[in-house]
């Protein structure tokens, strides 16, 4: 059976997006535990193999059941705001109440047979506090050992889809934005349907709060909802281009934009596919950032690209008159 959820009209007015780092970083490690989701990032598996053998991240694997398991939420819980920090949230995770992780690790610790009479569960169950410190600090270590140093481009993609399905709703309202989502993902009669989802028992029913939308890189091939109380409802969804995050090789420009810009400026042009920074394009072109830098600008100047600050970096993205170009051979 299908997961339901009823928006009232409350529920329809609140609905909104968010960006969580603490939510991408749970969403790693479980994609790390599930090989199902492996496909479009195995670049980044490679090269996070060294990283992972030098951090002992046991005391979560304990918590990160494999398919069909829950993981406690209190873990990666929905932001409160649209653009949190990964240091408020690791806060607000520190933060939480001792019953309520107790709860949220005992039912995780019950996916696993056995699992729950372990000396390491029962050590975590006799004292939460002290668990949800011990994890939110493990958290922070995989947090800067698996995302942050490829941030800035996960943020890009993230961003980029949130525009794209904000662009959506504008042109053809609530319907074209939740319907879009994913294939699994259904919008009939104020009732929003996930198919093909299992955990039905536990599954929070909206109450006026809205439904919050959270694009991940590494959730495919699923889509992830049912948080339950006090969480809000939340529907994880796969990102948009999060296929071409790590893998895909640099596209050939047109031959005729090339002639009309110089091949170096029309290879960057049409490698933005996702907003990207200075250092990340010379990388990717092997330029010197200096030469990368001075493309960027004149492209800025001629209204084809525009750029915005993202903590230290900032990001350039095509301009609708930047894809027109691109889109014409």
């Amino acid at each position: 059976m299908p997961l339901t959820l009823h928006l009232g009209a409350d529920d329809l007015t609140r609905c909104r997006f968010a960006i969580s780092p603490l939510c991408q970083t749970h969403e790693a490690l479980r994609m790390l535990r599930r090989p199902a989701r492996h496909g479009y990032h195995h670049a980044w598996l490679r090269r996070m193999g060294r990283t992972l053998e030098g951090l002992d991240l046991s005391p979560l694997w304990l918590f990160v059941p494999r398919p069909g398991g829950y993981t406690p939420d209190f873990l990666g819980p929905p932001p409160d705001e649209p653009y949190p920090t990964i240091d408020d949230e690791l806060a607000r995770m520190r933060a939480t109440e001792p019953g309520l992780a107790r709860a949220e690790m005992a039912r995780s610790l019950s996916c696993t047979p056995g699992l729950a009479e372990s000396p390491q569960a029962r050590a975590a169950l006799d004292d939460p506090a002290g668990t949800v410190r011990r994890l939110a600090d493990l958290t922070e270590l995989a947090w800067h050992a698996l995302l942050a140093p490829d941030w800035p481009r996960h943020r890009a993609v993230l961003e980029a889809d949130i525009a794209h399905r904000s662009r959506r709703a504008a042109d053809g309202g609530l319907d074209a934005l939740l319907t879009g989502l994913h294939p699994t993902v259904d919008w009939a009669g104020h009732t929003l349907t996930l198919r093909r989802y299992e955990d039905q028992a536990e599954a929070q029913r909206p109450d006026g709060r809205g439904v919050l939308l959270m694009p991940s890189v590494f959730v495919w091939p699923d889509v992830v909802s049912g948080f339950a109380r006090p969480w809000q409802p939340t529907v994880i969804y796969p990102a948009r281009g999060m296929g071409r995050l790590h893998t895909a090789p640099v596209p050939r420009p047109p031959q005729a934009l090339a002639r009309l810009l110089g091949h170096q400026r029309a290879a960057l042009l049409t490698g933005l596919t996702t907003p990207a920074s200075t250092t990340d394009l010379a990388r990717r072109h092997t330029l010197a950032p200096s030469t990368v830098s001075a493309h960027l600008t004149a492209l800025r100047e001629a209204g084809l690209l525009d750029s915005r600050r993202q903590g230290y970096y900032v990001l350039y993205g095509r301009t609708a008159l930047g894809d027109a170009l691109v889109s014409t051979d």
